[in-house]
């Protein structure tokens, strides 16, 4: 059965010379489709570094990312950016909406740029699902930070992807806010079936994934099963 994501013995550095630092080690890693797995370890192990890696977003100097059963280092910059334009949605910490445009505008481009007919309605739908009907035709700066994170989840999941990758969602809300962003994310994941990798510095919502994965110093240093009943 194809993987969700297969990453075999992945190694990347950042940045040159003196100051190029060895991120990841020989990092190898499956997911199953339709499963959740928490990222967690302290500052500097790797984790966004990792999520940035599996999402097409870093390329690694060696070793092999395959994402639903596709290579991705035969890509060039462009075949890639489509790749994760249908396959792999986004969501990160600091929202990363256009400050010009509408919550509708920021749901429809990725969808209109992927030549997805109907952009419009089906970013409506997204918007809607996430419980912001309401709010098509606000700016950013008139939503708070929860719903500007929700806008930023329903344009992650607009163009259906199999995989939706989320780096500290919930690093920039309030406890009950992102409590609230947490229940949406694994309520969606349930009813379409995707899947979902988390990095997270908050244990008790790594441990509401069915792995939680430990990195440290670049490596993967355990990956335990659930230990908490969604």
């Amino acid at each position: 059965m194809v993987k969700a994501i297969e990453l075999q013995d992945v190694e990347l550095s950042l940045g040159r010379g003196a100051a190029r630092v060895h991120i990841l080690k020989g990092v190898s890693l499956t997911v199953d489709r339709g499963e959740a797995v928490g990222l967690v370890g302290p500052s500097g192990s790797g984790k966004s570094t990792l999520l940035m890696t599996l999402a097409g977003l870093e390329r690694p100097d060696s070793g092999v990312v395959r994402i639903d059963g596709e290579d991705l280092a035969p890509k060039d910059e462009d075949a890639l950016a489509r790749f994760r334009g249908r396959r792999i949605g986004i969501v990160f910490q600091s929202f990363h909406l256009l400050p010009t445009m509408s919550a509708l505008e920021n749901v429809a481009i990725p969808l209109e740029l992927a030549g997805i007919p109907d952009a419009h309605d089906r970013a409506a739908a997204e918007l809607e699902a996430v419980g912001l009907g309401q709010r098509l035709s606000h700016f950013p700066a008139q939503l708070s930070g929860g719903e500007q994170q929700r806008v930023a989840l329903a344009r992650a999941l607009a163009p259906g992807p199999a995989i939706i990758v989320a780096d500290e969602p919930t690093g920039n809300l309030d406890e009950k806010t992102g409590g609230q962003i947490v229940d949406l994310m694994f309520q969606m994941k349930r009813d379409r079936g995707t899947t979902l990798v988390l990095v997270t510095h908050d244990r008790s919502l790594a441990e509401r994934c069915d792995r939680m994965i430990t990195l440290r110093s670049g490596r993967i240093v355990s990956a335990q099963e659930r230990v908490a009943a969604e």
